[in-house]
């Protein structure tokens, strides 16, 4: 890694928050000085009256090692020490103002001791990289117009050893990329890996924003890690957590006895629904540490995207407080403006960097424009969680099936504003803890209903417009609540229904990823079409999928009750032959075995609003996909040839997708101008 320059113009980017490398400005870099082989150490403390570097190689002797102002009095911090090795502990001992002197971990720091331990580690950061390939190829990728199938996954609980120890990085890059690849999930996206203490907040509250936890192993454990995942064509996302920070003594609260990377107001600086410290986005050396942070994930560990967690707390100012508890901001406003701010300048300057990165919100309100450009008044962000989806399907899957026709709204409403953003549908960790259930168990009903509606969810959820993200356990029917400090309880394998559960899963996710119209036009109603919406009393809906090609469609047909609907007609959008193709009701998926066998003439009998239609007979709590028999056969070539493998990335010319229509993105651009 290139070293910055502890010069006037490093300096004068970091102080305006425009320094976007300054990890290459701050920390412990191994280097010469004065042709001497040596560490050099930088910190920012302002308020500090003394700095100096301690650790095991000086006996944590804070006069050993003195550190010198380096910019003018503006509170960067430096010092040379040779004799020096890779794993050696330091910490940064402050002297405040009042004259304390408090030991701190290095904000910059790129390796640290294994919890509960805190102290940083020196490292020289060094991999060689083997994905020149998926490197080359991520320059011109167009996700938008790409199958985009996301496994969640908390790595030290996916699985474990048998004697309880958490899996490393290399261990899971074997094991994990292997169950990924065979159950043809396009991307991996990881719980957050910056070093945080405390195993029950699942990482999400940090003290390395540098550092990726030491609980699996070492950075370069990481690098092999997303390295593995590339060369098997598996994009890697992680969770990025620039909201807020923990409170614990040794990271960045009261860095250098006063506020640094929090707000001097209390109001502002603490999250008190969370205990945590909210990051202070007016100030310019938090901007640089912030927006480096993300940057050094994209580019020194090459993950393909951040998905960006509870955005809606950086952008209200009155998130998690009670009423009188809040201060508006300068309009009088619950906006924090400095945050807006903040996040349009975090993605202008990851997509100039890195133009094909993945920067996913996390965002649960009606915010406007999330995903739309920055010159138009969007955030910048490319794809946003759809948590209104997610919710009304959630609370409609749970309720007993005789209700469901009085709510038939909860399956349509999304459609209402399924094209306003790019959304990513999330059946993510939150919605498997606290209480919650597991998806299994929140389905009503006896057991084989449990299985059969979580069936029909999730022929549902595949076929609906967006990205798709489920985390892990859900895709074998894991029936407890998550637990972060256990493996997934991969024992249920064992048993007939999860086993034909998962081997559903799998085809419904081979099915997604050879099927174009299930993702090639996601956020355009060129891509979808309402056949029936309104049959609330037999709780049915009806749709098609449809790519730029004629003969690129699928038709859905959803039965969200346990009453079989014999000769039900609904309209199909061409004449032909149709064969279905999929039923999540074939006995070999654990269902009753009403399926529809044989081939299907269209007969010229209007419904819906179309010339031609079909009658056949819709299983119970069941999702049924139906294709022209042309497509089909077309379909199961592929399919057969992707059999165990993932789909190939594809790499279609910038801003384009494979016919040359320009993506998404560059049309709402060219709308919107």
């Amino acid at each position: 890694m290139k070293l910055s320059a502890i010069d006037d113009y490093s300096t004068y980017l970091y102080h305006q928050g425009t320094n976007d490398s300054s990890y290459r400005l701050f920390g412990a870099h191994f280097t010469a000085y004065r042709r001497k082989a040596c560490v050099r150490f930088a910190v920012w403390a302002p308020h500090a009256q003394a700095v100096s570097v301690v650790g095991d190689f000086n006996e944590w002797d804070e006069t050993a090692d003195p550190m010198t102002r380096s910019d003018k009095g503006n509170g960067i911090w430096t010092c040379y020490i040779s004799g020096l090795s890779e794993g050696d502990n330091y910490k940064y001992a402050i002297t405040t103002a009042s004259g304390d002197v408090i030991l701190k971990s290095d904000p910059y720091a790129f390796w640290s001791e294994v919890r509960p331990d805190t102290a940083s580690k020196l490292t020289k950061l060094h991999y060689t990289w083997k994905d020149k390939k998926w490197m080359a190829s991520r320059k011109d990728y167009d996700s938008y117009a790409q199958p985009m199938l996301t496994y969640e996954v908390h790595l030290g609980s996916w699985r474990r050893r048998e004697n309880g120890d958490m899996l490393t990085y290399r261990e899971l890059a074997d094991q994990l990329v292997d169950y990924v690849k065979d159950m043809h999930y396009t991307h991996i996206e990881l719980m957050p890996l910056c070093e945080y203490p405390f195993d029950g907040s699942w990482g999400y509250q940090g003290t390395g924003y540098f550092s990726v936890t030491s609980r699996y192993g070492r950075p370069e454990d990481f690098m092999y890690f997303v390295d593995h995942c590339h060369q098997n064509g598996i994009g890697v996302i992680v969770d990025w957590v620039p909201g807020h920070f923990c409170r614990d003594a040794h990271g960045l609260r009261y860095f250098d006895g006063e506020p640094c990377y929090e707000s001097g107001n209390p109001i502002l600086a603490e999250n008190k629904e969370w205990d945590t410290m909210n990051f202070d986005y007016g100030r310019t050396e938090v901007q640089s540490f912030l927006i480096s942070s993300a940057l050094f994930f994209l580019k020194e560990f090459h993950v393909d995207g951040l998905r960006i967690d509870a955005v809606a707390n950086m952008l209200y100012l009155d998130y998690g407080h009670s009423d009188g508890q809040w201060q508006p901001n300068k309009y009088g406003g619950r906006e924090n403006l400095e945050a807006i701010d903040f996040i349009r300048r975090l993605n202008k300057a990851v997509f100039a960097e890195v133009p094909q990165a993945l920067m996913i919100a996390e965002e649960s309100s009606a915010w406007p424009l999330v995903t739309k450009p920055i010159e138009v008044g969007g955030l910048g962000f490319n794809y946003k969680w759809n948590m209104g989806w997610m919710n009304d399907m959630l609370r409609y899957m749970s309720m007993d099936p005789l209700f469901r026709k009085d709510h038939q709204n909860l399956i349509t409403f999304s459609l209402c504003y399924a094209f306003s953003e790019n959304f990513v549908l999330p059946l993510s960790h939150d919605e498997v803890v606290h209480g919650k259930r597991s998806l299994l168990d929140k389905m009503p009903g006896d057991y084989w209903k449990k299985f059969a509606g979580l069936r029909a969810f999730y022929g549902y959820w595949m076929s609906h417009p967006g990205k798709k993200l489920l985390f892990m356990g859900g895709d074998f029917g894991q029936f407890i609540e998550w637990k972060y400090d256990d493996s997934l309880d991969w024992h249920l394998l064992d048993y007939d229904m999860h086993r034909k559960l998962h081997d559903y899963v799998r085809e419904l996710n081979g099915f997604y990823a050879s099927h174009c119209e299930f993702w090639q036009e996601d956020f355009d109603w060129s891509g979808f079409s309402w056949i029936s919406c309104d049959d609330r009393d037999n709780s049915v809906i009806a749709f098609f999928r449809k790519g730029i090609h004629k003969e690129d469609l699928t038709i859905v047909v959803c039965n969200f009750t346990p009453v079989v609907r014999h000769d039900y007609r609904f309209g199909v959008p061409q004449p032909g032959t149709y064969v279905e193709v999929l039923n999540s009701d074939d006995s070999r998926f654990g269902g009753s075995g009403v399926v529809n066998e044989g081939k299907f003439t269209a007969e010229d009998i209007s419904m819906h609003g179309m010339d031609q239609s079909l009658s056949l007979t819709l299983p119970p709590l069941a999702a049924i996909y139906i294709e022209l028999d042309s497509a089909a056969e077309a379909h199961r070539t592929v399919s057969a040839a992707m059999s165990g493998t993932v789909q190939k990335r594809r790499a279609p010319a910038r801003g384009k997708s494979r016919t040359g229509k320009a993506s998404p993105k560059k049309r709402a651009r060219k709308k919107q101008s």
